[in-house]
C-alpha cells in the first residue's frame, strides 16, 4: 500500500513539475541584413526550439543555422560556408529570462516584458536585452520580438566585395507559441 501512494505521489508531482515548462519546435526566426537598392538579404528558420519555464520566466532556443532559408540558393550556400561556417557553428542558442514575469497576468492582450540574455552565435556570445509582446492565445503562449545585431560582433566577416551589399546591422525577428 505504501508503494502504491509513493507512485501515486511520485506521479502526481512529475505532472505538476511537466507543467512549469512550455516547448515550441515550430518557432520562427526571421532575419534581415538588406542594405538599400541592392537585392534583399533575408532568410528564415521555422523549425526553431523555444523553452519556457513559467515558474522562472526563463527562456531558451536553439536555431540551427541550415535551416535558414533564402529566396536564393546561392545565397544559402555562402552563408552556411562563408559567413556562418556553419559545420563549425552549427547552432545558434539564446538562454535568458523574462523580467516580471507571471503566467497568470497573461491575457489575450499583449503585454510588453523585457528579455535579457545572452546569445551564442559564431562561437562569440553577446548580452541581449529586447522588448517582448508576450499574450496568452487559445493555442499557448504568444512571444513575438524584434531585435539587432551586428555581424562584427561574432566575428562573422562580410567580404570587402560585397560589404555595400550586406549591411553589419542584423535586424531579427523572433516569433513562437510555446505550448
Amino acid at each position: 500500500m505504501k508503494k502504491i501512494i509513493l507512485v501515486s505521489m511520485l506521479y502526481a508531482c512529475a505532472i505538476g513539475l511537466a507543467q512549469e515548462k512550455m516547448i515550441s519546435k515550430t518557432g520562427k526566426i526571421t532575419f534581415e541584413a538588406s542594405v538599400a537598392s541592392f537585392e534583399e538579404v533575408k532568410a528564415t528558420n521555422n523549425n526553431v526550439t523555444f523553452v519556457l519555464n513559467t515558474t522562472t520566466g526563463e527562456i531558451a532556443s536553439l536555431a540551427l543555422m541550415k535551416g535558414f532559408q533564402f529566396k536564393v540558393a546561392l545565397m544559402e550556400e555562402h552563408f552556411n560556408e562563408n559567413y556562418m561556417e556553419s559545420d563549425q557553428y552549427p547552432k545558434a542558442i539564446f538562454k535568458g529570462k523574462i523580467e516580471d514575469f507571471d503566467l497568470n497576468s497573461l491575457t489575450n492582450s499583449a503585454k510588453d516584458f523585457t528579455i535579457k540574455g545572452k546569445l551564442e552565435l559564431h562561437g562569440k556570445s553577446k548580452d541581449i536585452i529586447t522588448k517582448a509582446r508576450i499574450m496568452m492565445s487559445g493555442s499557448g503562449i504568444s512571444i513575438v520580438s524584434n531585435f539587432a545585431v551586428n555581424a562584427s560582433d561574432f566575428n562573422i566577416v562580410i567580404p570587402t566585395l560585397v560589404k555595400s551589399k550586406v549591411s553589419n546591422k542584423i535586424n531579427i525577428l523572433v516569433v513562437a507559441v510555446l505550448k
